[in-house]
């Protein structure tokens, strides 16, 4: 997140050097590197190597949403695995208790997140309002 709200913060049209995201993050530029082919892979950043070569958004801060960038960089967000998209049919699904806690959580959840932005954050961090559940 941290690298998405930098590149946010610095839009200028022009690509920003990697080596200058990691300085400002204090994050090792080779661990960057991974995540930034990772979110270049999937369209959310644009790349160019060479010189005047980096990073920068593909689209406007308004239009990615945290959980969007959340689930692409950490995964499924889900709270048990039986819920991860993909997970094999659980033989207690018809039996288990908090089944239906757990369903009701990974929904707040991806809806809390789903409803920020990247235009949020940059506001949020400028104007000290914090977010209410």
């Amino acid at each position: 997140m941290r690298v998405m709200i930098d590149l946010a913060e610095h839009e200028n049209g022009n690509y920003l050097p990697l080596k200058e995201i990691a300085l400002r993050q204090e994050i090792s530029q080779k661990y960057l590197e991974g995540i930034m082919a990772d979110l270049s892979k999937a369209n959310l950043l644009e790349g160019l190597h060479g010189k005047g070569g980096g990073y920068r958004l593909a689209r406007a801060p308004e239009d990615y949403t945290v959980g969007e960038i959340l689930r692409l960089t950490e995964g499924d967000l889900a709270p048990v695995s039986c819920l991860e998209k993909g997970a094999a049919s659980c033989g207690l699904a018809n039996s288990c208790r908090t089944l239906p806690m757990w369903k009701d959580f990974y929904q707040m959840v991806n809806s809390f997140f789903d409803g920020i932005t990247l235009a949020d954050l940059l506001q949020n961090g400028s104007s000290g309002n914090d977010y209410v559940i």
